[in-house]
């Protein structure tokens, strides 16, 4: 059982994590839930440069190929602990907000807990024994090459064997966000990613075990990662609960959960498809463009994940706000988050264009690599122009538990991408390759504000319920009534 701590219990105490979700100005919430996601992300895509940069001390590209064509596998993976993390933390959050009304609300969220904790390890467990199962088999589908293929398999293999630890990690962390405890969440990620800095220097340079080396750097770290949520879980949380008892498939979980965690899954899945289709047509103009790909994604990270701290950082509030039934407070919250989005990003794509050629020669040596590497990194950086914006509307569905409008704009990106990268090959070679996620991403924009507009009455009519139909709609996520 947990014990209560002043730091998540009373919504009217100044500077605790609940009080930032029910009751401080806009703009410090934003700042307490916000700046500690950017700041650890903002790390995270640091070390992936970092990282780059180990690998690319070898010498061999087609080690750094290896670690591109096993990107979308960490998707999915990440995705398994999305579907329950990001759809039990959403959960959460509403219930907490709730539960201001309807105290007895808040029983509910260890059920929901437990729930996520244990289903993304369970099914981790499953999906990482099926791949180790099939393993020469899925690395030919992630598109790897004759040359590419022995890397590509220690560095997949490895991966699949700490599946269950990298979903779990993923989903406690937006469990631990879920109540406002962003500070936790960046100690724990910046933490894990410094311990993923040495574990490489270790397996790397030191034991030269290459990118198996870098697999297992991984999932070490999670697993440290994994711990010390669950610890400060434990000790810290009022509602929240890890224990294997409270576990439950009661619809009144599942259906809210996997409403919207599904879009996560979706989305993985179609970003899965496109990557694969991304690496087959670019492997036909050699591993040069291939290792650029790998090496300018990593360098857009950095500015990308600043967007996505917000993004992310932002949902247990807007879930938390949902859940009570303060419309004002939504909004704001939605119109701050977009101006600060803007903001970010005309300084920081700004700034890492400005310098591009600098920064990616700093990693990479050959001029034929060099050359379009600086070409993806300026698409990269116009595509995340929209990105963000996309990314918050997302939240926002997310956070008012809209699983339809959150599974379209998952799905959206691929179903768009496929035909635009096909087509962009076909007509412009390389550079139609290069451009398409770009023009896909606009259009993605296009279609979430499509569905802002369209969606907008109902949520007004969910944050006007009464109570009881709030609380139940929470639990349920039954539709707005007409």
């Amino acid at each position: 059982m947990s014990t209560t701590n002043p730091e998540t219990s009373g919504t009217d105490t100044p500077g605790t994590n609940r009080w930032y979700l029910s009751a401080a100005p806009i703009v410090r919430a934003l700042v307490h839930l916000c700046v500690p996601m950017a700041a650890a992300m903002i790390v995270g895509a640091v070390y992936n440069v970092i990282n780059a940069g180990f690998i690319g001390s070898l010498h061999d590209s087609t080690l750094l190929a290896a670690i591109t064509f096993g990107t979308p596998l960490l998707g999915l993976v990440m995705a398994v602990g999305g579907v329950f993390g990001v759809g039990g933390g959403a959960l959460i959050s509403r219930l907490l907000g709730a539960s201001e009304h309807e105290p007895a609300q808040a029983a509910e969220i260890k059920r929901v807990s437990s729930f996520a904790l244990w289903g993304s390890i369970i099914t981790g467990a499953i999906l990482g024994a099926l791949g180790l199962l099939f393993l020469h088999p899925l690395v030919a589908l992630l598109g790897a090459d004759a040359a590419a293929v022995p890397a590509t398999g220690a560095y997949v293999g490895v991966m699949l064997a700490f599946v269950p630890v990298l979903a779990a990690a993923f989903c406690l962390e937006q469990i631990v966000r879920a109540e406002g405890a962003a500070r936790q969440v960046m100690i724990g990620l910046i933490a894990s990613t410094v311990a993923n800095v040495v574990f490489d220097v270790l397996f790397i340079l030191v034991l030269h075990w290459g990118v198996a080396g870098a697999a297992l750097a991984l999932g070490l770290a999670n697993l440290g990662v994994v711990l010390y949520f669950a610890v400060w879980l434990h000790r810290h949380s009022e509602h929240v609960s890890l224990a294997p008892r409270w576990f439950t498939l009661s619809p009144a979980v599942l259906k809210p959960v996997f409403g919207v965690g599904s879009g996560e899954l979706l989305q993985a899945s179609f970003l899965i498809v496109t990557s694969l289709v991304l690496n087959n047509l670019a492997a036909a103009y050699g591993d040069a463009a291939l290792a650029a790909m790998g090496v300018a994604v990593r360098i857009a990270q950095v500015p990308e994940f600043l967007v996505m701290g917000v993004t992310l950082g932002i949902l247990p509030l807007l879930a938390y706000s949902y859940g009570k039934g303060d419309r004002a407070r939504l909004y704001s919250a939605v119109r701050v988050s977009a101006i600060t989005v803007g903001g970010i990003v005309l300084i920081s794509a700004g700034a890492v264009f400005a310098f591009r050629d600098q920064v990616f020669s700093a990693f990479v040596a050959d001029p034929s690599v060099l050359a379009i590497g600086v070409t993806i990194l300026t698409a990269q950086l116009v595509a995340m122009i929209v990105n963000g914006f996309a990314g918050l509307l997302t939240s926002f569905f997310q956070a008012t538990g809209r699983a339809v409008p959150a599974i379209v704009m998952s799905m959206a990106q691929g179903v768009l991408f496929i035909p635009i990268v096909l087509l962009g090959n076909l007509w412009f070679g390389l550079a139609g390759i290069i451009w398409s996620l770009t023009v896909s991403e606009t259009l993605v924009f296009v279609v979430g504000l499509a569905i802002w507009f369209a969606t907008r009455r109902a949520i007004d009519r969910g944050l006007a319920e009464g109570t009881a139909e709030r609380a139940e709609a929470a639990l349920a996520e039954a539709p707005a009534p007409a």
